[in-house]
């Protein structure tokens, strides 16, 4: 079993992260989680403290000479801005402060609830006196832990050749007039990657910049939709068995825990739900010669899951992201601890943060899937795990070869 957690606050000294689960002997590329975590800050939109942070994640264990051993994997991001944080994230108690101490610790108190956040609900589960205990660990800062190590399990994913990509589909109103049904992965791929907002259609990315400099000026902020797309994976991952083992289910739920993401959607599983049954499904054919399975479809409504398991097709899923809850001028709200009447805190932040958004996804979806993965085919070793996935891709062929004569039958007829 795939096991992650990540710890730190936005602020702090680092965010640390532990990964558990991974098959010993497989490769991993240090540069290719940085080139992850790198994606994670652009975007246009994004506010200055990615100018401030330029992260690398670190290896501690679990990685020797380039390699798994099968050992926990546990990483660090450091924060660059810690040093302007010093005595507001102090771990010990603070005695004597001196006049910088003060003038930082009284900067940067919040004394305002920010609805949207977790701000309100937080501090009263937790019976805390200051509002920053929440936001510190609530904020989205933490998903860099997340983009570390999902860009591991994405290796493990490459390694059985399932490859996986994400891109944004719409900011605000507008939305990107390209159909990606149409197109390759690697046209997708390409065309998400040249792209400053990680959007295919060159106009449609030109009018989400335009939406995002107007809200700027204004102080308000922008969400959108963002699609991952995984391609390669064999049929059978997930379970209908348990409602917890529904990949579906499972990967929604992986999403909603990103930060501002507030729905899931999976192939046309919005559209579908206004429409007749005989629209929203995927007819089944003989497969095409050559091909390893033994069926073939023409349309993907389903996105690639039924049952709770991969089909065979594409993975198709969407997440829709709401504006982030930081706004400059502020939403009325209530004082803390006294409960009056004031403007919301203002901590810095995105205007928009949806392209930032569709690389957490991919990393949070790429984690689902490796462990799915792990789940049906896993060993100790990656060695053992590639026997194991082969000699289920030659059943699958083998159950073409045993319904050849039928097939050629119906061709016939």
């Amino acid at each position: 079993m795939l096991r992650f957690l990540t710890s730190g606050e936005s602020h702090g000294k680092t965010l640390i992260a532990f990964l558990e689960g991974l098959p010993a002997g497989l490769p991993v590329s240090i540069s290719a989680i940085n080139e992850e975590l790198a994606r994670r800050q652009m975007g246009y939109g994004r506010s200055n403290r990615q100018k401030i942070e330029k992260d690398q994640a670190k290896i501690l264990s679990g990685i020797r000479h380039g390699t798994t051993t099968g050992a926990p994997i546990a990483l660090l991001v450091e924060n660059r801005d810690f040093s302007n944080w010093e005595y507001v994230m102090s771990v010990e108690k603070l005695n004597g402060l001196d006049e910088k101490a003060v003038e930082q610790l009284e900067k940067k108190s919040i004394k305002q609830f920010r609805p949207g956040h977790a701000d309100l609900a937080g501090t009263v589960k937790f019976r805390h006196k200051d509002i920053r205990d929440v936001l510190e660990r609530s904020s989205a800062r933490e998903t860099a832990s997340r983009v570390s190590i999902g860009a591991i399990c994405e290796q493990l994913l490459n390694y059985f050749q399932v490859r996986t990509l994400a891109h944004v589909i719409q900011i605000n109103d507008v939305r990107a007039s390209v159909d990606t049904k149409a197109l390759s992965f690697d046209e997708i791929d390409t065309r998400a990657r040249k792209s400053e907002l990680f959007c295919l259609d060159d106009a449609s990315a030109e009018a989400m910049k335009g939406r995002i400099s107007d809200a700027w000026q204004s102080g308000d902020t922008l969400g959108g939709i963002v699609e991952v797309i995984a391609e390669g994976l064999p049929i059978g991952l997930g379970s209908y068995t348990q409602w917890d083992r529904k990949l579906d289910g499972r990967i929604a739920q992986a999403l909603m825990s990103v930060q501002a993401i507030k729905a899931v959607e999976f192939g046309d599983g919005i559209a579908c739900s206004a429409g007749p049954g005989s629209k929203a499904h995927d007819p089944l054919y003989v497969g095409a010669q050559g091909a390893d399975l033994p069926f073939q479809r023409v349309t993907n409504h389903a996105g690639g899951l039924e049952g709770g398991m991969t089909n065979g097709e594409r993975l198709v899923v969407r997440a829709y992201m709401k504006p982030i809850p930081t706004l400059r001028d502020g939403l009325d709200s209530l004082s803390f601890p006294d409960f009056q009447p004031a403007r919301a805190h203002y901590e810095r932040s995105d205007v928009c943060a949806v392209p930032a958004a569709s690389v957490v996804c991919r990393a949070m979806v790429c984690i689902i899937l490796t462990d799915a993965l792990l789940d049906k085919f896993g060993g100790d070793s990656i060695y053992d795990v590639k026997a194991n996935f082969d000699q289920y891709k030659e059943y699958c062929r083998e159950l073409r070869k045993a319904l050849a004569p039928e097939a050629t039958r119906q061709k016939k007829d």
